[in-house]
């Protein structure tokens, strides 16, 4: 693999960008938003709301933001497709909304927990409904009047932590939240920059009620979870060079440089830059990599980029152990099961855990069909895994890359020479 790659921008400051810039007060200017199914469904989800928003195949989106009180009460369900970040971050800015909603997502998304996001909410004087409690979609949310509250983020969500500091724009008093380990913090970042009442006393982010948000001008970076399948298919592919261009390299999303560089990885970093988030530029070579424990204090900055990261390590040197992962039976599929499944067709030895797996390392996979299970990182790993094997690796409903990454099998193919 050789060449320049420029992944497209990142997931999740693009579907917060849509959503600040909505509460916003005027027009904002987002350049290289992701144009990938997830980040739409909450275009989609504002527009049901009353939010112009034009997105061109190119350029800039631009968002007429309503104001922190122009949201209007939606004439259907609101559908977030299979994104859970849409649902989950929109039932917190809904639960302080004055009037009643209904969000539904897909097949995979009714499977999701949303408990974690609702229970919470509710203690904040939400009122939400759903099948089992309020814990699956879809969830009916009536807004009101809502109070801050102090709470305790032991997931380590980012999902979790974001509902409620958008909550707490809307409520009275303050929205404490506290975590021991840092999950991603592009909901605070972004709430500085848009202007709210919004502060950081170590590891407790704190919201007051805002009345009104700065519209902004800003360009999205590029997406280390989308970079990540590139990074490890240089390092894994003999004789690779390849330039990865503007990527976000905020500290709670780069547990994989970390890791990947434990494990002899030959990664450096250029032109780095600071604006609102930290960007550089990652230069990958190939590599013999070594095997490596990763436990629970790592995942949160690492989270979605752990399936390829089970494709380095069933390629590297020797045993790698992965554990505290349990929060990834929870995502678009089971990515523990579906990782280990595809791996053992691989021809990997593979002992698979409540909260992660062994996986002793291999010098090559051999020729398998594999199975996305319809969630869009499974199959790019098996693309990834499938550089090198001694065969053909097939891969069963790739087409789910287009929810975060449309372009990647042509990106992949012109690095590949």
């Amino acid at each position: 693999m050789k060449g320049t790659l420029s992944p497209p921008g990142d997931k999740s400051i693009s579907h917060r960008a849509i959503m600040l810039s909505s509460l916003a007060e005027g027009e904002s200017r987002i350049e290289n938003f992701l144009r990938a199914e997830d980040c739409l469904s909450t275009v989609e989800a504002f527009r049901t709301l009353g939010v112009s928003i034009e997105v061109p195949p190119e350029g800039a989106v631009i968002v007429k933001g309503q104001g922190m009180a122009g949201l209007k009460a939606p004439g259907k369900e609101v559908y977030v497709g299979n994104s859970g970040t849409t649902m989950r971050l929109l039932l917190g800015i809904l639960a302080g909304q004055p009037f009643i909603a209904t969000l539904s997502g897909d097949a995979s998304l009714t499977r999701r927990p949303m408990k974690r996001v609702t229970d919470p909410l509710r203690a904040m004087g939400a009122k939400i409904q759903g099948p089992q409690d309020a814990n699956f979609p879809p969830l009916t949310v009536k807004g009101g009047e809502l109070r801050g509250i102090e709470f305790d983020n032991e997931l380590s969500s980012a999902q979790v932590k974001s509902a409620l500091l958008l909550a707490g724009l809307f409520a009275e008093g303050e929205t404490r939240v506290k975590e021991k380990i840092p999950s991603r913090d592009h909901t605070e970042r972004m709430l500085t920059l848009f202007g709210a009442d919004f502060e950081r006393q170590g590891p407790v982010s704190i919201v007051r009620k805002t009345r009104s948000l700065k519209p902004q001008a800003m360009a999205v970076p590029a997406d280390i979870s989308s970079a990540a399948f590139f990074i490890v298919a240089a390092l894994i592919t003999p004789g690779s060079d390849v330039l990865i261009k503007n990527v976000i390299l905020n500290p709670t999303r780069t547990g994989i440089l970390k890791v990947l560089e434990k494990m002899g990885a030959q990664i450096s970093l250029e032109n780095v830059r600071e604006n609102w988030e930290p960007v550089g530029d990652l230069r990958v070579r190939s590599s013999v990599l070594k095997g490596v424990r990763i436990t629970k204090k790592s995942i949160p900055s690492l989270i979605d980029e752990l399936p390829v990261l089970m494709v380095a390590c069933a390629l590297a040197e020797g045993p790698s152990e992965i554990r505290g992962a349990a929060e990834l039976r929870v995502k678009e599929t089971d990515r523990i099961k579906a990782m280990c499944d595809n791996l053992g067709r691989l021809g990997v030895e593979v002992k698979e855990f409540a909260d992660g797996c062994r996986i002793q390392g291999t010098g090559t996979f051999r020729a398998a069909e594999t199975d996305s299970f319809d969630d869009h990182r499974i199959a790019m790993s098996m693309a990834v895994g499938g550089l090198r094997s001694s065969g053909e690796v097939a891969i069963r409903g790739k087409e789910c890359v287009a929810i975060s990454y449309p372009r990647f099998f042509e990106d992949l193919g012109r690095l590949c020479h």
